[in-house]
């Protein structure tokens, strides 16, 4: 039997791979929209997958369900969009810019000019998290954000206490909850939201404020 003069064409996982992720990235970033605009209870699977061009089912192939799909958009907006998401942490940009900074100083000004943009694009998926109060699945979406924040800043406060630039009556752990509560969403909301400052002034007064509570007074 004579071979076939047509190679059999070599099937590209590959390529299917990046366009699976490509669409995956692009469901999030739409569902991260379509929660905003809608709400939880609006934002229904197949009204993200016609905003996304995708099909119903490739939403569920891509996402665990709706709970899930919220999750990952949070997720998304923390780190700055869904591809950035799929970073590790200390490799974004704000937070490597953050771990680089030697001057201890700095590096709180640093973090401190992360967190205009992280509220800014977080804060309406939060709204939307809490307006959803009575499902059970978002109460456990809800403490696992807040379990997560917490571990991100206590290891934050021990790489200032292993370079030695902590208060010495400060404990990690109490420098952690320091910048915890300075750094929380309500002082965004209260002093840009609320009373109209600017992103520069907000940055100012934050890196001011972790910089008196956590390091040693120069004077």
């Amino acid at each position: 039997m004579s071979e076939s003069a047509t190679p059999r064409r070599r099937y590209d996982s590959t390529k299917r791979r990046l366009q699976a992720a490509e669409t995956r990235r692009r469901i999030i970033d739409t569902a991260a929209r379509v929660f905003v605009e809608r709400g939880y209870a609006g934002a229904t699977i197949p009204a993200i997958a016609a905003e996304a061009d995708v099909a119903v089912e490739t939403v569920y192939r891509s996402t665990p369900g709706k709970a899930g799909l919220l999750r990952e958009a949070i997720q998304a907006m923390l780190a700055g969009g869904a591809e950035r998401a799929e970073l590790p942490v200390d490799q974004r940009p704000g937070i490597e810019r953050t771990i680089a900074e030697t001057d201890p100083r700095r590096q709180l000004h640093a973090y401190a000019a992360t967190q205009p943009g992280v509220w800014t694009r977080v804060g309406p998926l939060l709204r939307v998290l809490d307006e959803a109060a009575g499902d059970p699945d978002l109460a456990a979406l809800r403490a696992e954000l807040a379990e997560q924040r917490l571990h991100g800043l206590h290891r934050f406060a021990a790489l200032l206490a292993d370079r030695g630039v902590l208060r010495v009556d400060l404990t990690v752990d109490r420098a952690r909850d320091l910048i915890w509560t300075l750094c929380a969403q309500a002082n965004f909301d209260a002093l840009v939201t609320a009373r109209g400052w600017s992103h520069a002034e907000y940055r100012q007064w934050l890196g001011e404020a972790l910089a008196a509570a956590l390091l040693p007074s120069s004077g």
